[in-house]
């Protein structure tokens, strides 16, 4: 059994990043060094981010995907903290989760706290 954590963190985690990359470089013109110091990362797990190396088993929902082209456009715009950071891709993670991806693609999830979270429904 893998939890609803488990599951976001192998999987959907990867994903997004893999999505902000490739927002950032295709559509914004970002180096792949660029991106890999705003996301705090290696210009190596960029560069397979951006080759689907890593990152390319999840499709996200239109919705989705606009949600994260968003956070690419924050993370670009605005001088963000470290914690920043984490905040606004945790609001991602909570988006898709309250998308109901996780329970389409990943039936196996078993609930987790912040998806009891009332604030998040």
């Amino acid at each position: 059994m893998k939890t609803t954590c488990e599951i976001m963190v192998q999987k959907v985690l990867p994903a997004i990043r893999a999505e902000l990359s490739r927002t950032m470089i295709f559509e914004h013109g970002c180096t792949q060094q660029d991106v890999a110091d705003i996301l705090e990362l290696s210009r190596a797990a960029v560069s397979q981010y951006v080759s689907e190396k890593r990152g390319a088993e999840v499709d996200f929902s239109e919705e989705t995907q606009n949600e994260i082209r968003k956070f690419a456009s924050v993370l670009l715009n605005k001088d963000l903290s470290s914690q920043e950071k984490v905040d606004g891709m945790c609001n991602v993670c909570k988006f898709v989760q309250k998308s109901g991806w996780l329970y389409r693609n990943a039936p196996e999830a078993k609930a987790c706290i912040i998806c009891e979270d009332t604030d998040l429904k």
